[in-house]
């Protein structure tokens, strides 16, 4: 009897002293990365510019994923000069085409485009294609957790890999604690690690088909003193999608 209970005992420390350890770094953003990168998804939204001069500029598009990221298609509604123009990435937005319905050409764009302003917004191809990068392009350091717009967040530092395609040298991010979700972002210039550029923020988080989901985010450019936000007409997970729409012929449709 008194080994049984001794045994008991033994069990029940190993089980809290498992449940008690720290998350490390690489730990949280698997955690981060599976929920970002679902296996499908798609939204409709807004994208709102706002230049250095206070003017701005809003698109209204749709967008695919699929391949938890590694597939981005996205297909422009408004205002009229872009309706239908569409961009494919492949690769985690390492191979980039445009369409253009007026020419009805699909043209191939350059390697270093992975780091150009979409539309001239603050948000970069790689910033909107990247699916797994946070791991297969950075390797993790968690610091100290802080408290970020209202949430108690895990704060973890990526540091780029020698090999990686990124054209950050870093990015911070801090992540709920409760859900996983990067609420916060910090990118830094790519030669400069201590030079912060931009500075993601997510919004009006909800619960969409049990995945919680930044209704809103806004990129604040520090360089240019410019922001973007794109908000959510519509979003969905998991829903079936063709191959064949993440092709230049499917480009065209």
């Amino acid at each position: 009897m008194k080994l049984l209970m001794m045994l008991v005992i033994i069990v029940l420390f190993i089980f809290s002293s498992l449940y008690g350890q720290e998350l490390t770094g690489e730990q949280i953003i698997n955690q981060v990365n599976d929920l970002m990168n679902q296996e499908t998804s798609y939204g409709k939204m807004t994208m709102t510019i706002v230049t250095t001069s206070g003017k701005t500029r809003t698109f209204k598009y749709e967008s695919w994923s699929k391949n938890k990221g590694e597939k981005n298609l996205i297909r422009y509604l408004a205002p009229s000069r872009v309706k239908r123009q569409a961009i494919l990435m492949l690769n985690n937005a390492d191979d980039i085409w445009a369409y253009f319905p007026r020419t009805k050409r699909v043209r191939k764009l350059a390697t270093h485009a992975k780091k150009q302003k979409m539309q001239g917004s603050d948000f970069s191809y790689e910033d909107m294609g990247s699916g797994n990068a946070f791991i297969t392009d950075f390797s993790t350091k968690r610091l100290k957790d802080e408290k970020m717009e209202d949430y108690d967040c895990y704060k973890i530092d990526l540091i780029r890999k020698k090999d990686s395609g990124s054209h950050y040298s870093r990015i911070i991010m801090w992540v709920i604690k409760k859900n996983f979700m990067p609420v916060v972002l910090d990118y830094y210039d790519e030669d400069d690690p201590n030079l912060c550029l931009k500075r993601l923020v997510q919004y009006d988080i909800k619960d969409i088909d049990g995945i919680p989901t930044g209704m809103k985010m806004i990129m604040y450019n520090k360089r240019d003193n410019t922001q973007t936000s794109m908000n959510f007409i519509e979003v969905k997970y998991n829903i079936p999608l063709k191959d064949d729409m993440f092709t230049e012929r499917g480009l065209k449709k």
